[in-house]
């Protein structure tokens, strides 16, 4: 983004989209970091109700979620799409397959100069996507991983087997009772059974936050701030949180539920995007799956999908427990 943004016109160049408002704002706080030393460039935030109408945007780099920026560029005329010479797309396999997303920012894209250079990133993309993708950029570079470098050799990866959601609880409660633990992200797959870890947690003593996508901006953009912080040792999240979000503590993330699509298959890039949460920045994570008997098959094809090893624990000893550093 930085080169190839002009420092001197006082107007947008770059637009960054991104599928949440808390991975909007982890980007332009490291666009910031960044160019802290190119005294002239300037990135705000494309949020419901932060411009007046009227106003006449300055900041050379703008980030936001696809509704947002497309309220700014053709209702509001906050933006003017035909300045902008970088059009970023951050998790670009949700921005495409996801169907409201897709649209969004596709409009947005049309909008563009044709000289526009596109710039798409995510871990993971999935065969139709990067189909569509190849139509959105015509001649693309492709920068690409191999598929067994994806798992992040830095996360050691496990499994309890778990019939009920107290099970689980008991398993994490041992989990908590034998290893040392910073900060720990825990997904659950509803909202529901969300609330019910956080309050079981808490009355437990432990310092809970939770965040979902029923939240207010705000109230997400505080929950987010507050575990960055470690004012709260523990974060309940569903897959809002599953892409993005680094915070540098978390060196333990909990799968209270495998992730899943419709077709009972493993959903593996929301699977990779979860136990990436641990071991940022080359740290040393763990990963903890809850896994019901019958979804054992749902860990194999986790394990050959990515040629990883998800090595099973028995939740009630306590001393293999204990033989896992942290």
């Amino acid at each position: 983004i930085l080169p190839g943004v002009p420092l001197t016109a006082p107007l947008c160049q770059c637009l960054c989209l991104a599928p949440t408002f808390e991975l909007a704002l982890q980007i332009g706080r490291v666009v910031e970091r960044m160019g802290q030393f190119c005294a002239d460039v300037k990135v705000t935030f494309a949020v419901q109700g932060n411009l007046a109408p009227g106003t006449r945007l300055k900041e050379q780099i703008v980030i936001g979620t696809p509704g947002t920026v497309l309220d700014w560029c053709f209702k509001r005329r906050l933006l003017d799409p035909g300045t902008i010479s970088v059009f970023v797309l951050d998790e670009a396999d949700i921005m495409i397959d996801t169907q409201g997303f897709c649209s969004q920012s596709i409009r947005v894209q049309r909008a563009l100069r044709p000289d526009c250079q596109l710039l798409l990133f995510s871990a993971t993309f999935k065969t139709a996507v990067w189909q569509f993708a190849t139509q959105l950029v015509a001649n693309p570079i492709v920068i690409k991983l191999r598929q067994e470098e994806l798992t992040l050799s830095t996360i050691r990866q496990y499994y309890f087997v778990c019939e009920s959601r107290w099970d689980k609880y008991r398993a994490l409660c041992n989990i908590y009772g034998s290893i040392t633990i910073g900060q720990a992200i825990i997904f659950c797959q509803t909202r529901k059974l969300a609330e019910w870890l956080s309050l079981a947690m808490t009355a437990d003593g432990h310092r809970v936050a939770m965040l979902t996508a029923e939240l207010t901006v705000e109230q997400r953009a505080d929950v987010i701030q507050r575990f960055r912080d470690g004012k709260e040792k523990v974060l309940v999240t569903t897959n809002v949180c599953a892409r993005g979000i680094d915070v540098k503590q978390v060196t333990i993330v909990v799968n209270f539920n495998l992730p899943g699509t419709w077709s009972k298959e493993p959903d593996f890039e929301t699977y990779l995007h979860r136990i990436g949460r641990a071991g940022r920045f080359g740290k040393k994570g763990i990963a903890f799956n809850m896994v019901e008997r019958r979804n054992l098959h749902l860990v194999r094809l986790i394990e050959e999908h990515f040629q990883t090893e998800i090595k099973r624990l028995d939740p009630d000893d306590m001393d293999e427990l204990e033989k896992i550093d942290a």
